[in-house]
Parts: C-alpha cells; sequence; structure tokens
C-alpha cells in the first residue's frame, strides 16, 4: 500500500479505494514510512504511555484496609471519597471483591483431642489420627 503511493504514484484516496481501507489509513502508513522507514510499518503497542487519571497507591491502600475491616463498597467510596465504580475496580484488582475472599482458608485438622475413654486415653491427649484408622474405626 506504502509502496504504491510512494513509488507508484497512487493518490491516497486511490490507494484506499484499491486496499479496501480509509484515505486517513493510508496517510498514518505513509506518514510513518516517511518518517521512520521500514521499522516505522512494524506492530506496536497501543497500550498508553502514561494513565494520568491512574487512581493513586494511598487511595487503593485505603480501599484494602477498609475491606479487610468488611466494610462495603459503598461504605468504602464514601469514607475514602471515590466514586463505588472506582472501589469496585481496586477490590476486583487486589482479589477482595468478594467478603469470601477474606476469610481464612479452613486448616486440614491432622490431629483430634481425645476425650476420656476414647482410644483408652483418659487425659485428653491430643493424638495423631491417619486414614486407615479414620476409615476403620
Amino acid at each position: 500500500m506504502v509502496r504504491s503511493v510512494i513509488e507508484g504514484g497512487l493518490t491516497k484516496a486511490a490507494a484506499a479505494v484499491r486496499f479496501n481501507t480509509t484515505a486517513k489509513t493510508v496517510a498514518k502508513w505513509v506518514g510513518r514510512f516517511r518518517a521512520e522507514g521500514v521499522d516505522g510499518l512494524r506492530d506496536r503497542s497501543s497500550r498508553p504511555l502514561s494513565l494520568p487519571s491512574q487512581i493513586p497507591p494511598a487511595t487503593c491502600a485505603a480501599v484494602e484496609a477498609l475491606r479487610r475491616q468488611r466494610h462495603t463498597g459503598k461504605q468504602i467510596a464514601a469514607e475514602v471519597g471515590v466514586s463505588p465504580a472506582t472501589v469496585s475496580r481496586i477490590l476486583r484488582r487486589l482479589g477482595l471483591n468478594r467478603l469470601s475472599a477474606l476469610e481464612p482458608a479452613e486448616p486440614i485438622r491432622r490431629y483430634q483431642r481425645e476425650t476420656a475413654g476414647y482410644h483408652g486415653d483418659e487425659n485428653g491427649v491430643l493424638h495423631h489420627r491417619n486414614l486407615p484408622e479414620l476409615l476403620n474405626p
């Protein structure tokens, strides 16, 4: 496309029709080629260089601290001074968007405190229980 405009003498509008695109796109690619050469035609990231509206880290920390105290999203938004949608985005990014995420994992109970008369121990001593013993009492 660029070659047909620069070397072939096609207008940008004619090249756009020929390659099924817009004249603006043709102009963009021709401009890149003239400015950077062949390297200007390579794929490039569309990610912005900066995010001026990014949420400050102090706000994220405040949202996280309040969530760990089991505040709701609306309560956090009112206290921190940001919108509920912003609080929701922060919590989702931190993995705290559900209250169940705050619950500690249930520990595996590999030991059992014996009661008097159970397994012949009368002092309530802690005993390790292996799997066969639990399956065949």
